[in-house]
């Protein structure tokens, strides 16, 4: 099923890879839900482990590094007058570079242009925000265009992500998220993409009580005719601005 779903099968459960992240945990402690105060979204139980088909998968890493490989030639000069805008907007690097976690919650390093001013986390990890004060002018051009987020071509073709799937975040919000959205982290069963279902249905306007039933949506239903559909919407979402902060 593609676009919103109304229902799905979903595991309400602790996060399946706390032994295997250690110090990047999801925290395997069972807390309330915000389904548990009475809000209303569809929730199952978990009826088997998603997997998806050896040809489906190689399909799809072959065309992450062929698309890769043909938008990093194509835009490599773009994204040098990026890189060089970014240096004159504001001081500090033209790349941004943070650990994030990826399939099975290996910890890589996600790379952007930068959007924001330096030590704009000086007082902790903070979720971006509409209009957000952090952003420098160009920061914010970046932002609505999601041009910002072209280096993750390197990304996609070391394998760390691939060009559709769930977002990939921080460990301390899988942490923080995990507590009250029990089972977050099982969007970790595959690679985090450049775009992905929840993105073209509302990005970052959507909480990670929402972020999730997307994203557990694409787990569980992935194929060749997912990815392009949200590809292919993902241009739409890039031309309005839809789901930018």
């Amino acid at each position: 099923m593609v676009g919103t779903p109304a229902s799905f099968t979903y595991w309400v459960a602790t996060c399946p890879f706390a032994k295997s992240l250690s110090n990047h945990s999801c925290g395997a402690t069972k807390r309330p839900s915000p389904w548990d105060a009475g809000l209303q979204y569809d929730v199952y139980q978990k009826e088997e482990k998603t997997s998806a088909g050896k040809g489906y998968l190689f399909i799809k890493r072959t065309f992450d590094i062929a698309a890769s490989v043909a938008a990093g030639i194509l835009l490599l000069l773009p994204m040098l007058l990026i890189a060089v805008l970014v240096r004159i907007d504001s001081h500090g690097p033209a790349l941004f570079r943070q650990e994030r976690l990826g399939k099975g919650g290996k910890p890589f390093t996600i790379i952007k242009f930068r959007t924001m001013y330096e030590n704009a986390e000086a007082n902790g990890p903070q979720w971006a925000v509409t209009n957000d004060v952090r952003c420098t002018k160009f920061g914010r051009f970046l932002r609505h265009t999601h041009l910002d987020e072209l280096p993750q071509i390197w990304n996609i073709i070391k394998g760390d992500m691939s060009i559709v799937g769930p977002r990939p975040e921080r460990a301390y919000f899988y942490n923080k998220f995990e507590l009250f959205v029990p089972g977050f982290c099982d969007r970790l069963e595959v690679r985090p993409g450049l775009t992905g279902l929840a993105q073209i249905n509302g990005g970052y306007e959507l909480g990670p009580e929402e972020k999730i039933i997307y994203d557990m949506e694409y787990i569980h239903n992935r194929s060749v005719k997912m990815d392009v559909y949200c590809i292919l919407k993902t241009v739409g979402v890039v031309f309005t601005s839809n789901g930018a902060r």
